[in-house]
């Protein structure tokens, strides 16, 4: 597979999503969201995903330039209608609102339904950790097509539906949590079969409800399963809260419609740590906390123990050095956008 440079990509992304019909303003925050995916080691929310991007636009199941419409607003709280526009457009413009809110009222919360994917979830959070505050958001898909069994069940009832936490530090990466509260989020079963790898039992089921390695058993019937195991009734529950905070708090509703767009439903909040104790202590302590977390001796088939976030940050610094792997298959579809678009030439994809 052609390995390339992050700055190489990122234009790439931006040159065919501008070719696809949105603005370069829209372009340009898509690509810098996808690409940063790639470089923090998440593949299946980086470029991959932008081929999927334009057939959506291209079928009217994302409406670039959309407008941005606050449907109820007070100094504390913000729901929005994003009409089917770009998701990172609509989420990031959103979280600096609800961090200005934050700013001023200590706590601020807000909504988005009706936008495309967002991505990466971790984007949003970590935009108020940047700015001395928490960051927390949760994303669902409303009432489109589902993926994860309930626990106990055979049958998908529930999105992946993820949840990131942020907290400013003083530490060299950010301190994250963001995680599927599904097995493992469903673009990385895309990248699997993109590749022709197998997968790790424990992540899907078939239509039979068997346990199976294969990532092309989902679309033919088959369904995930949720976080945790033999303790998956942790992530199911888990699934359940995210859920009624993205799609039921939100107005998308729950439920599943295969033939609806994909929607996601997000619930955000911000809280100003100085409305809480002084912001510089707090993040020493944060960093102090993530260095007694490292100190701890490794345990056997371990070297290191990092800090949450702290591996996602160790990706980017080698990934932007030494170039990010593209699978073949995904490479053929820029490609082909590239001609269709008529700047193959310019992004040097002849040839």
């Amino acid at each position: 597979m052609p390995t390339v440079q992050a700055d190489r990509l990122t234009a790439i992304a931006a040159a065919l999503m501008h070719g696809a019909g949105t603005s370069e303003e829209e372009a340009a925050i898509v690509s810098r969201h996808s690409i940063g995916a790639n470089l923090a080691g998440h593949d299946s929310h980086g470029i991959i995903a932008i081929p999927t991007y334009i057939d959506r636009i291209k079928r009217g199941h994302i409406v670039p330039g959309a407008p941005f419409d606050i449907v109820r607003d007070t100094p504390t709280t913000t729901v929005v209608d994003g009409h089917w526009g770009l998701g990172y457009v609509v989420s990031e413009r959103l979280m600096q609102m609800t961090i200005d809110k934050a700013k001023a009222g200590g706590v601020a919360a807000a909504t988005v339904f009706r936008q495309s994917h967002v991505g990466r979830v971790a984007d949003y959070p970590m935009m108020a950790a940047a700015e001395g505050m928490i960051g927390l958001m949760t994303a669902d898909s409303g009432r489109s097509a589902k993926a994860v069994v309930p626990f106990g069940g055979r049958e998908a009832r529930l999105g992946t539906n993820p949840i990131c936490i942020a907290m400013p530090s003083n530490l060299e990466g950010p301190m994250f949590i963001d995680m599927a509260t599904s097995a493992v989020a469903a673009g990385k079963l895309g990248v699997a079969v993109a590749r022709g790898t197998s997968i790790p039992e424990g992540w899907i089921v078939d239509a039979d409800g068997n346990p199976t390695t294969d990532p092309g058993a989902r679309g033919a019937g088959g369904a995930m399963l949720p976080l945790g195991g033999p303790e998956g009734h942790k992530g199911y529950g888990l699934s359940v809260m995210v859920e009624i905070l993205s799609g039921i708090l939100t107005g998308l509703g729950f439920g599943h419609d295969p033939s609806g767009r994909h929607n996601d439903g997000c619930f955000m909040a911000v809280f100003n740590v100085g409305a809480f104790r002084e912001v510089d202590e707090f993040k020493q302590e944060v960093t102090e906390f993530a260095q007694y977390l490292k100190s701890s001796p490794p345990a056997k088939g371990f070297t290191e123990v990092f800090y949450p976030g702290e591996l996602e940050h160790l990706r980017t610094q080698k990934r932007l050095a030494e170039g990010i792997d593209v699978e073949i298959a995904t490479w053929a579809k820029l490609t082909a956008l590239a001609d269709e678009y008529g700047v193959a030439d310019r992004l040097e994809m002849t040839g």
